[in-house]
């Protein structure tokens, strides 16, 4: 059993997919444009309970602040929206960046920065956005997240949204 497993197993690495034949094959078309070396991600992360710390200015600035000088070590975030208990963002990363490490990061940052030791709930919840088109639907649900919630009647007066950078496909 243990020869079977070794001989059939996966290996999903940043930058290396290996899927047994797959060499021998070719890389399965659809692999090529999903892991790519600079892979966008669509993330959401949540405060501990639901804690309602999220939206307003100090956190905010801090976010922004963060994310301005992110390009500056490989990582460029796009759009977002800062809700009052959760915070969506589309962000793509250099080859060898990390999520994970890059939300650690963001999380301590702005519960420093913001001086109000947000909560932060562990982990997160990240997409490989596979196309234009992709990033496009996903952005139109998220920008109308403080309508749905009864925060403003228009997606364009919610004050805890924006955009970083342009992130290009």
């Amino acid at each position: 059993m243990s020869e079977l497993w070794e001989k059939n197993r996966c290996s999903i690495e940043p930058g290396n997919v290996s899927i047994p034949g797959m060499a021998e094959r070719g890389r399965p078309p659809r692999l090529t444009w999903v892991f790519t070396d600079s892979s966008a991600y669509f993330l959401t992360f949540c405060t501990k309970g639901r804690a309602p710390v999220l939206a307003n200015a100090a956190v905010h600035d801090a976010f922004r602040a963060f994310c301005e000088s992110a390009h500056e070590h490989g990582v460029w975030v796009g759009r977002y929206v800062v809700m009052p208990d959760h915070l969506h963002l589309f962000v793509r990363f250099a080859p060898g960046k990390s999520p994970g490490a890059w939300v650690g990061l963001l999380k301590r940052t702005m519960a420093r920065e913001a001086g109000t030791g947000i909560p932060w709930q562990e982990g997160f919840f990240d997409h490989v956005l596979r196309s234009a088109e992709s990033y496009a639907a996903k952005w139109e649900y998220v920008r109308q997240n403080p309508v749905r919630a009864g925060l403003v009647d228009e997606a364009e007066d919610w004050a805890y949204a924006g955009e970083v950078q342009r992130l290009a496909w």
